[in-house]
């Protein structure tokens, strides 16, 4: 220690270059963490049996200098010893955000369908977060550094800023529970802050109705695995959600009854939902099952793994075609508005949406299958002439 003076300590100033935070050494594991916002506080970074531990020790206002090297050495002695460290309360040491996710992420895993949510987190809040608030201690984060995080892309990249917002939300309201702070400076406070204007919300992208044959075949005409080939034409005429079709096995097929049941937990409703088999989809299985690995999936990658969404994705881009494999439902429920007489709610049940009115819903119990039969025909036929 000794790198930093009293004077040094008051006079310092964030450079203004980075939204993230900067850190002064005074050696032997002990910063003066520096904001954007012009806070400071006392971190310290030590290791205990492998594992890395970032220690808030109090803003510089409350804790002196010969106060914050006092704690940093008591600190290091537990280390040696094996013991983790504490805070100047004597609590357990703080987390970091970025070694927060991974505990809010393993009580969240249960409630997700695979494992594309946990991916989307990780990477939104690496590319967003981490950088202004990854190593500041849970209990440190102000809702300026949120702001600083959220409004360069609030107006331009509006739904990621929002799923950014909620994420970080999530695990301030997991360090709540946890007795690291008592507020949530990504909730409410700073909605007032942020632009109202501008944002338009981006929906998936997706073919016109006219266009989805063409492109169907141009999947087809492709050089790709037989069986993202196949999974891409299941996924369109069963207008099911990638999920659904990656993840299908056959043990949830009955060829003989025409059915694939998507099992409850795979939805994004939570319920079962039973989907009809049109006599080209019957095929598209069938012709999967000859590409069988010794795995139940319908249709596994070519390793024979779980085929991933950004592999049927990639497929459509090198293609040419404008779609994102989601979008599919959106041509399909276009086509059924346009083109055929079908009931609203026979359509949306065909795509597995939620009754949004809760006493309609209350007594829709219903979910049309024999008559979403003929629907899920006429599509098929739609797409074969």
């Amino acid at each position: 220690m000794g790198r930093l003076t009293a004077a040094r300590v008051r006079t310092a100033r964030h450079s203004g270059k980075t939204k993230a935070h900067e850190r002064l050494s005074d050696g032997d594991t002990l910063f003066l963490q520096l904001a954007p916002t012009g806070a400071k506080c006392w971190v310290q970074v030590v290791q205990v049996k492998g594992r890395r531990y970032t220690v808030g020790l109090g803003g510089h206002k409350f804790v002196s200098l010969a106060e914050a090297r006092e704690a940093a050495f008591e600190n290091r002695k537990a280390a040696r010893r094996g013991i983790a460290p504490v805070t100047r309360t004597g609590r357990k040491a703080m987390p970091t955000f970025e070694e927060a996710v991974p505990e809010v992420l393993a009580t969240r895993s249960d409630a997700w369908k695979g494992g594309k949510t946990a991916d989307d987190w990780r990477a939104s809040l690496a590319l967003y977060a981490y950088p202004a608030i990854g190593a500041t201690p849970v209990g440190d984060v102000t809702s300026g550094d949120v702001l600083n995080i959220l409004k360069p892309i609030w107006t331009p990249k509006r739904e990621t800023a929002r799923k950014v917002k909620r994420r970080i939300s999530a695990v301030m309201k997991w360090a709540i529970a946890q007795g690291y702070r008592v507020d949530d400076p990504a909730g409410a406070a700073i909605d007032a802050v942020l632009p109202r204007a501008g944002g338009e919300v981006r929906h998936h992208r997706a073919l016109p109705y006219g266009e989805v044959a063409q492109a169907l075949a141009t999947v087809k005409a492709s050089s790709a695995w037989a069986g993202t080939k196949l999974a891409i034409e299941c996924l369109v005429l069963t207008a099911a959600r990638s999920g659904e079709v990656r993840l299908a096995t056959w043990a949830e097929v009955d060829m003989d009854a025409g059915v694939w049941t998507v099992p409850a937990e795979r939805t994004k409703m939570g319920r079962e939902h039973r989907v009809p088999l049109s006599a080209r989809c019957a095929d598209v299985l069938r012709e999967a099952a000859a590409l069988r690995k010794d795995v139940d999936l319908v249709f596994p990658s070519a390793r024979g793994k779980v085929l991933s969404d950004a592999t049927m994705g990639k497929l459509l881009r090198e293609r040419g075609i404008d779609a994102v494999p989601h979008g599919f439902r959106s041509s399909f429920r276009d086509w059924a508005a346009d083109k055929t007489d079908v009931p609203r709610e026979v359509v949306e049940a065909a795509l597995a949406h939620k009754v949004p009115n809760a006493v309609e819903a209350a007594y829709a119990r219903t979910d049309h299958f024999e008559r979403r039969r003929p629907l899920m025909d006429h599509w098929a036929v739609y797409l074969s002439a």
